[in-house]
């Protein structure tokens, strides 16, 4: 039968609260992979759709020379 493991915030291992070495203790993984994913997402869901916005804005809105 399968082990079950409770997730809580690490007091050990712990960087700023604790929580992606709770994660990782609670998967059985290296907290610093689970840091390093947490960045990652985090990157991907903030600068990623901004940029990607900009550029649609970019190719939508006209110059100020086409305006006049």
């Amino acid at each position: 039968m399968a082990e079950h493991r409770r997730l809580y915030r690490a007091e050990k291992d712990r960087m700023i609260g604790g929580v992606c070495a709770g994660i990782g203790e609670a998967l059985n993984v290296d907290p610093t992979l689970v840091r390093v994913a947490w960045v990652g997402i985090a990157i991907l869901t903030v600068i990623l759709p901004m940029t990607l916005f900009y550029l649609a804005c970019w190719f939508i809105i006209p110059p100020e020379s086409r305006v006049k």
